[in-house]
């Protein structure tokens, strides 16, 4: 079924929301009155009011209109998007003290993503986004958000994480690796940074509430959302497929124990206590790809070549190629400005169908074996392509070392990522002003009341 845009935009940041129709607390909404907007939470030195909370509660509804009973009661519900909507403030914060911006330009690709996963234009997304009464102007602030969050995410990770050849070749030959991947779903009770006696006991509490719930009967996709203080609880605490080498040793020790289907206890960890479902389980298998042998001639626009006339050279060496039968490596070497292929004749050499970008993937996937493409375009310029032959190729080698490097990666990331976001949130001044809206498990440090 097609992901709603709205989850979508959940999937890939935290839970903030699009304006839109206010979702009235249950004391407003019992008085029948539309309240004035108020301040529900100071942040540092940005505030987050009450219509922000609102739509943030009302598009998680929306996701979950077919399925309401997974939601926590309203009170939890709040207090679980307030957490995610500061998380983000904060970001967005201390992202904008380190300079990191977004331009317009950014923003755009990102909407032109979020439309083609929802298999829509940029204008059909806007058109459903206004439909649903919300501002256009406020769902690309948003994604600005967001894209500034995953900036900050890369800058903080940049210069922490390392990865050298003998933790590869220690991951590759390790029996965690040769097991395969599983798909895990978690529920993430956290522990704050300098945490006291009494929020070690408050956390492990609810961490027995949720196994209780679960034992109980209740889905784990519920207790999930109703518990977890994890970025992805409001996904039912879906982490997808992994690697058992991409999560922490003493997690991929119980999980290996682990059937289809079983719960484990909850396992304290560096943020607090986690508690693992595995979902299913998949062994390795050779990756055999296709690859393609093709040459090109690329012709670049620049200050003495207008992207007119770019076209039109690219259109007369085609036909030099097709109708007078000139050598294509000939006339790479004199008129390609591609400086990794021209000396070569243009020869590109054995490559999978991604390697050299979608659009070259795409044409190649639509020719035949000595066939030379219709000049087409790309960000680099315009290109006359001739595919030379297609063979499949076993790279499992090869891509089993960047799985590897990427789940070592991936791994390292999100531990430091996620002790800086402690860090932050306990050093940030947070001052939340609807005593409903505090979280009846944690007390309240000097920081945040």
């Amino acid at each position: 079924m097609k992901q709603p845009f709205a989850l979508f935009l959940l999937a890939i940041a935290t839970a903030t929301a699009l304006p839109a129709h206010a979702q009235l607390l249950p004391q407003a909404a019992a008085s029948g009155k539309q309240p004035l907007d108020r301040i529900v939470a100071v942040v540092d030195e940005g505030v987050i009011l009450q219509s922000e909370l609102n739509e943030a509660v009302r598009s998680v509804q929306q996701q979950y209109a077919r399925n309401p009973g997974q939601l926590p009661p309203m009170d939890v519900l709040q207090r679980q998007v307030l957490d995610r909507l500061i998380l983000m403030r904060l970001q967005v914060q201390r992202a904008d003290e380190q300079g990191i911006r977004v331009s317009d330009a950014d923003v755009d690709k990102a909407v032109a993503a979020v439309a083609q996963q929802n298999r829509m234009s940029p204008e059909q997304l806007r058109a459903a986004v206004e439909q649903d009464g919300s501002s256009w102007a406020a769902f690309r602030h948003q994604l600005g958000d967001q894209l500034v969050a995953q900036r900050l995410h890369d800058s903080v990770v940049r210069d922490q994480v390392s990865i050298t050849d003998s933790e590869i070749n220690n991951m590759l030959a390790s029996p965690t690796y040769k097991a395969g991947e599983v798909h895990l779903a978690h529920i993430q009770v956290s522990v704050p940074a300098g945490a006291s006696a009494a929020d070690i006991k408050a956390a492990q509490d609810k961490a027995t509430q949720a196994i209780d719930a679960i034992k109980g009967g209740m889905d784990f996709h519920a207790a999930a959302i109703r518990y977890s203080d994890g970025q992805d609880a409001l996904d039912g605490g879906d982490l997808g497929w992994r690697r058992l080498d991409e999560i922490p040793p003493a997690f991929a020790d119980a999980v290996s124990n682990m059937k289809a289907g079983d719960v484990s206890p909850a396992m304290r960890g560096p943020t607090g206590f986690h508690i693992l479902k595995l979902i299913e389980q998949r062994a390795p298998s050779r990756q055999v790809v296709q690859e393609f042998h093709a040459r090109q001639i690329l012709i670049k626009p620049s200050e003495l070549l207008t992207p007119e006339q770019a076209h039109q050279k690219a259109e007369d060496l085609y036909n030099r190629i097709v109708t007078k039968h000139e050598d294509f490596a000939k006339l790479a070497k004199e008129n390609s400005k591609d400086d990794t292929t021209a000396n070569n004749g243009g020869d590109m050499g054995w490559f999978a169908q991604g390697d050299w970008g979608s659009i070259i993937g795409q044409q190649l996937g639509e020719m035949k074996d000595g066939q030379v493409s219709q000049p087409f375009q790309s960000e680099a310029g315009w290109h006359v392509l001739e595919r030379l032959g297609t063979r499949q190729s076993d790279r499992t080698d090869e891509m089993e070392r960047n799985q590897a490097r990427q789940a070592i990666g991936n791994r390292k990331a999100e531990q430091v990522y996620d002790d800086y976001l402690r860090e932050m949130r306990s050093a940030a001044y947070v001052n939340i002003l609807v005593p409903e809206l505090r979280d009846p498990n944690q007390s309240q440090g000097a920081k945040s009341s």
